[in-house]
């Protein structure tokens, strides 16, 4: 199928038209965005291929049911249900071999599809290597294969992490030399107990956080080997968070990166982290992401290249906000927007030690939990505090990492893709990351939180705001009861100390006879 005659400009949605998209990972959340974005802004496109694993005792036509009843869809739902009929599932799991897919479904995709977007995978930092390795190395390695396999392939666009060079400050869009060979690792990891995977699994990821980077940098480099002459590029998103504005600004459907932590801090027991506040914090919207993957297809497909070209989907080079700015704007919008039934007022700080934030974590995190689940105990109600204060730690210490250093990812070729696109296109498929105001973004997301995971409805926010309210007074009622505690303990020592606190005492007094 032609896709551009020389000199001639083909806009995105008239590139998509008639042609058919196979997308993996279609039901996490960057998939959802992405099917969404493709039926709504390209009504012209013929049929999305998701790859689904029926699972929980439903089918890929139940699951997929579900999957469209969803608020992400609504818009499509009222304004063109029709376009829904456009997804087709395909019963797989990247985890089989071929995929899982049976051979009539392996030949509708050799023979219909044009555009194959990767985008499955474990996102999980702390999962076993054994199935890291299995979901984003050998799955993407066998999809490679049927792709290889398909008769009107176009543009296949992997997606993965900014981090996944995070052993380097500077990262330019390009794919770096990796310590082991992919297909090596790939093999002992097949022949090798899971518990000796388990035991080697630190030294194999040496100079990496985690399984998930390990294994896309690996996948990457596999990629680089296993495509030949397909037509691939790979785009790299940094932390993903909620939509800036599609289909819903504020829309998050996972408790992934910070999103949790915002949750259990609007709640009112998370209260201190690991976090250098003036290092620059990459964060990037979901939409936006998925703009980029939309148009890195069009460009891969229209301007046919013999390399792999790397989209480094950031916001660090041009529109850099810092962790400091991140924390003080989620704790405003979290207090400006709270929750209901939080158990205490949202509060607390990041922290640079590491010695001073285990103290804190001790005595406002564990000790707390312990507390209330004995009381929990005490009127025959489940306890369950020490067992989220446990998770939220562990996605805590997942973030440090990520939140006690800085990378410069350079963005090159996104800039140049964003200059090639005419202006209607710019505006469809809007990936400028300079158009992000952190401060209304971040209100949306926080507000995302509260409506999207919390189910929270927005009729209830003015009660809640009534019940933070009464939290604070009582946050300040405690503080000062502390603080008179402290003084008290002072006077019985010094003389100095008790002639501060009556002078103290008597201002307060006069102050509050002024004002009454």
């Amino acid at each position: 199928m032609a896709t551009m005659a020389c000199g001639e400009y083909t806009s995105v949605k008239d590139f998509y038209r008639d042609r058919s998209i196979f997308i993996t990972g279609g039901t996490g959340f960057m998939g959802k965005v992405l099917v969404e974005k493709l039926l709504r802004s390209c009504p012209g496109i013929k049929n999305i291929y998701l790859l689904m694993r029926p699972k929980k005792g439903q089918n890929v036509q139940q699951r997929l049911k579900e999957l469209l009843n969803a608020p992400l869809f609504a818009k499509i739902r009222r304004d063109s249900p029709h376009d829904l009929m456009k997804i087709v599932p395909v019963a797989g799991d990247v985890t089989e071999p071929e995929l899982g897919i049976s051979e009539e479904d392996q030949n509708l995709l050799i023979h219909c599809v044009s555009v194959v977007f990767h985008s499955a995978a474990t996102v999980k930092f702390d999962e076993a290597l054994k199935l890291s390795v299995t979901i984003n190395m050998l799955g993407t390695k066998q999809l490679v294969e049927l792709c290889h396999r398909m008769h009107n392939l176009e543009a296949l666009i992997h997606v993965s992490t900014a981090y996944c060079n995070c052993d380097r400050t500077d990262v330019n869009e390009e794919i770096y030399p990796v310590p082991l060979d992919p297909e090596q690792v790939i093999s002992f990891t097949k022949w090798m107990d899971d518990q000796l995977v388990e035991e080697l699994t630190p030294k194999l990821i040496a100079g990496r956080p985690n399984t998930y980077t390990f294994t896309k940098a690996l996948a990457e480099r596999m990629l680089l080997c296993e495509s030949g002459t397909l037509p691939v590029a790979i785009v790299r998103p940094s932390i993903v968070l909620s939509s800036f504005k599609e289909p819903v600004a504020g829309w998050v459907d996972n408790w992934n990166g910070p999103t949790g932590i915002i949750a259990a801090i609007g709640k009112g027991f998370f209260r201190t982290m690991m976090c250098h506040e003036e290092k620059v914090a990459d964060l990037v919207p979901v939409d936006i992401v998925i703009n980029l993957m939309i148009c890195a297809a069009w460009r891969t497909a229209t301007h046919p290249s013999d390399s792999i070209m790397i989209y480094n989907c950031c916001t660090g080079q041009q529109n850099p906000i810092t962790w400091k700015k991140f924390v003080d704007l989620a704790f405003k919008y979290t207090r400006m927007h709270p929750v209901n039934d939080a158990i205490w007022y949202p509060g607390g700080r990041a922290r640079s030690s590491s010695i001073l934030n285990k103290i804190f974590v001790a005595f406002q995190h564990t000790l707390p939990a312990h507390i209330l689940d004995f009381i929990a105990k005490l009127k025959g109600t489940k306890p369950f505090m020490v067992r989220i204060q446990a998770k939220l730690d562990k996605a805590a210490s997942c973030l440090e990492y990520f939140s006690t250093q800085q990378w410069n990812f350079k963005d090159d070729n996104v800039r140049r893709l964003d200059a090639q696109l005419s202006p209607q296109d710019r505006e469809t498929f809007m990936f400028d990351v300079k158009q992000i105001d952190w401060p209304s973004y971040l209100e949306h997301y926080i507000l995302g939180i509260r409506q999207f995971i919390l189910k929270e409805s927005p009729e209830t926010l003015p009660a809640a705001r009534s019940h933070i309210t009464r939290l604070y007074w009582l946050n300040r009622t405690v503080q000062f009861g502390a603080l008179v505690i402290l003084l008290r303990l002072l006077l019985s020592r010094s003389t100095l100390a008790q002639s501060v606190w009556f002078s103290l005492l008597s201002l307060v007094l006069r102050l509050c006879r002024m004002i009454v």
